[in-house]
């Protein structure tokens, strides 16, 4: 993806080094593995899972991040997809759903981060807390996502944000706190996910009509959809598919899902709720 000269956002808060010591997880070994993979790119609020953590561990204090150190290139990538999904969103809510745009905050962070969500570990993955607004990743997911979900690529970064940032979408709209308010309903997060990864699809739409996508883009973030799926997380964690317990969506669904919303451009072909 051609991105470093896309316009750098102002809303990316770089926490790195300020966490000290990893948060000791509670539960040890599988059990905690088995959850911290089952809600990698986490939609919805995460608080029951970081909230646990937060009970069983205490955060230990450490310095202050650097905040003069100067950016890295991981820091100037987030900040060009976060600015090119501002300038996206800024114009597609107002048009399409009659709602102007209040940008959500990246926090980029190293071990372990605070939120209005609770305390999460970098094993938790990329998250988005709608109590503030803020869209949390720690680099080293992008490690995993090419080391052990075999889906490596600027691009497929560049949708693991995307798709933290429909969430923010959909926290705007009201469309989360429907979902929170229904309760534990696996069929209503699977069709957050989805909506989310169909709103990453949209931006994608446009950063490809800008000619920005190299060969061989899409297909990076159509694999990460995919590595992501439930089924695939299922049989990587414990060898067997409860589709029943699916929260996020089978790799099918959510190829399916980016795919459509890249396609088509438009927030009515992302409805996913029946």
């Amino acid at each position: 993806m051609r991105w470093k000269d896309l316009r750098q956002s102002d809303n990316v808060e770089d926490r790195r080094g300020g966490g000290g010591g990893r948060l000791a997880l509670g539960g040890g070994g599988i059990g905690v593995l088995v959850l911290a993979v089952a809600i990698y790119l986490c939609g919805g609020d995460p608080s029951a899972f970081l909230q646990s953590q937060q009970t069983q561990s205490v955060p230990a204090p450490g310095p202050a991040a650097n905040s003069a150190a100067a950016p890295d290139e991981n820091q100037q990538f987030a900040g060009a997809i976060m600015g090119s999904l501002e300038d996206y969103w800024k114009v597609t809510l107002p048009q399409q759903a009659r709602m102007q745009l209040r940008p959500a905050k990246l926090q980029l962070f190293s071990g372990q981060v605070s939120s209005a969500c609770g305390y999460a570990s970098a094993a938790t993955g990329p998250f988005y807390c709608p109590g503030d607004y803020k869209l949390y990743l720690d680099f080293d997911f992008f490690t995993e996502l090419k080391r052990e979900f075999k889906a490596p690529g600027d691009f497929a970064q560049a949708y693991v944000i995307a798709h933290e940032y429909g969430h923010h979408i959909q926290n705007l709209l009201g469309t989360m706190d429907k979902v929170q308010r229904a309760g534990n309903n696996n069929q209503l997060s699977v069709a957050l996910e989805l909506q989310a990864d169909c709103y990453a699809g949209m931006w994608a739409n446009t950063v490809a009509k800008q000619g920005r996508l190299e060969t061989g883009d899409a297909e990076e973030a159509i694999r990460a959809a995919a590595a992501v799926g439930d089924d695939q997380i299922q049989k990587r964690t414990q060898g067997y598919v409860v589709p029943e317990s699916f929260t996020h969506g089978s790799a099918q669904q959510r190829m399916q899902f980016f795919a459509k919303g890249m396609q088509g451009g438009s927030m009515q072909q992302c409805q996913t709720f029946r």
